[in-house]
């Protein structure tokens, strides 16, 4: 059977990996996409991946990827019927998405009438409160910082400071002794005005030891709300997602229904279409508790394509062109079917404190094979620029069980190879490898606890995964630059990359190393 594509051209407000991976779902749908980039972006993965690209200008994300007027122009003059913002940068941002629809454009988003009732922390937990969903006790009332204090007091350390508006764990602050509480207070409020324009804070206990578990909603614009169940992420650092994995190993079938019944209820509440997620904190009795609402697609969206058979991106598009869910997903068995895991590398040195890197990567090899999917945004030969996310690419694995889905995941860790700037592979692999993470053992607070993780050993990448890439950029013709391709590489140039790796053996002709 032909089927008409929902549209017929759409602009992608976003770059890297998320843009490549929009751009590939519009492609199997038969839609035209249309990049847009910075100047330092103009030869960026998702610009050489769109059937169309035109420049914003600018270099930092404010001259760029959230300049609206850009926006929008750009998809005036491409001539796109819709936009699909992605995740960060505008994903979020209801006034765009107002202004989008004022244009005459579908947003491939949520309303932004839903946006604004669940897009801070504080309209959120209002609303979730309304709807009967369990949340953790606090107030969404801020009176000013000694009135947060004196609250905090009342029900006891440690509590949580948040800021209202946005995400990311900025303005986040865990307090754990009274004498760090007016200090840690001022700084999340210096933090959140900084970061969102807006210092309002919100602050509820902690819940430790505690899971971090997130359904995945889809609506459509007919009032239909569908649990795609859920995401476990309590590997985190800094209250920045490290790892994530569908099913969750400690959520059974029951308490799949009663989280996914209360993520549905807050969405219908509030007239929810399109791709959501609703996080919450599972502590160690089997309660949970309601955190926020992201309003967008997820970065670890594929692992609940992977145990689903749903393409996420697919049924977006198609809910914004008006499809209904009963049609989309009918007779369609969405439960869980086997173990995803999905490591987000990052051009980052967990060894010296996280630090972001940037610079030319002089080699890219990614891990590829059965059960293995890598939804990247770089190339050999790419200059990674200072002004964004550090993530590169998100490596996926999918298993029929939870172990397998591990050595798969750690194996496909030690095929990966970016060289140039410093990465967090090794720091990934040492945490996939760990016996309490084999064994699913984890709360949100595992990697502060365990700070060796980040500092320990490194191993140099599997000798094949090297030959493989060695032999690629000694086979790039000179002058490349094109993905795949790195500037002036030759057998001369790749012997010497070979040479600058750690571990790295000469065998001489009688076959011995040294």
């Amino acid at each position: 059977m032909v089927h008409t594509p929902p549209f017929r051209r759409v602009l992608i407000a976003n770059r890297g990996e998320i843009a490549v991976r929009i751009a590939r779902g519009l492609r199997e749908l038969g839609v035209e996409s249309v990049a847009v980039h910075s100047d330092a972006d103009a030869r960026c993965a998702h610009v050489l991946a769109a059937d169309h690209a035109l420049p914003l200008g600018g270099n930092t994300a404010a001259e760029s990827y959230l300049d609206i007027a850009k926006v929008l122009d750009a998809a005036r003059r491409s001539g796109a019927e819709a936009i699909h913002p992605g995740y960060g940068f505008l994903s979020e941002n209801a006034r765009f998405a107002r202004a989008v629809r004022d244009a005459g454009l579908v947003f491939i988003g949520p309303n932004p009438e839903a946006m604004e009732r669940l897009g801070g922390k504080k309209a959120a937990r209002e609303e979730a409160i309304a709807a009967g969903v369990p949340v953790i006790p606090g107030t969404e009332q801020d009176g000013g910082d000694q009135v947060l204090a004196a609250y905090a007091r009342s029900i006891g350390m440690p509590v949580m400071v948040k800021a209202s508006a946005g995400g990311g764990g900025r303005g986040m602050r865990l307090v754990e002794r009274e004498a760090d509480l007016e200090e840690s207070i001022a700084a999340s409020r210096r933090e959140a005005a900084a970061s969102f324009g807006d210092d309002r804070l919100i602050l509820e206990r902690a819940v430790f030891p505690a899971r971090h578990i997130e359904i995945q909603l889809i609506g459509d614009r007919h009032g239909t709300v569908v649990s795609l169940h859920e995401r476990e992420c309590s590997v985190q650092r800094r209250n920045q997602k490290v790892l994530e994995e569908a099913p969750s190993a400690v959520v059974d079938e029951a308490l799949r229904a009663r989280m996914g019944a209360a993520a549905v209820a807050l969405a219908q509440r509030v007239g929810y279409d399109n791709a959501g997620t609703a996080e919450f904190l599972l502590d160690d009795r089997g309660n949970f508790y309601f955190l926020e609402v992201n309003t967008r697609l997820q970065v670890e969206h594929p692992v609940t394509e992977l145990v689903t058979g749903v393409d996420l991106v697919h049924l977006q598009v198609h809910v914004a062109a008006g499809g209904r869910l009963g049609d989309l997903l009918a007779g369609r068995d969405l439960r869980p079917r086997g173990h995803a895991i999905e490591a987000r590398l990052c051009a980052e040195s967990p060894e010296t404190g996280y630090l972001p890197a940037a610079g030319l990567l002089r080699l890219v090899r990614e891990a590829e094979g059965p059960g293995i999917r890598c939804d990247s945004g770089v190339y050999t030969g790419w200059e990674v620029p200072p002004y964004y996310d550090s993530m590169l690419a998100k490596l996926v694995v999918w298993a029929p069980d939870r172990a397998t889905a591990c050595a798969r995941l750690s194996q496909a860790l030690r095929d990966t190879v970016y060289l140039g700037i410093p990465t967090n592979v090794d720091f990934l692999r040492r945490v996939v490898d760990d016996p309490a993470f084999r064994a699913a053992r984890l709360s949100t607070d595992m990697l502060k606890r365990r700070p060796e993780l980040a500092t320990g050993p490194g191993l140099p990448p599997e000798d094949l995964a090297l030959a493989a890439a060695v032999l690629c950029q000694a086979l790039a013709p000179a002058g490349g630059g094109g993905a795949g391709r790195a500037a002036g590489a030759g057998p001369r140039q790749a012997a010497a990359v070979w040479q600058e790796l750690p571990g790295f053996r000469v065998f001489e002709a009688e076959g011995g190393a040294r």
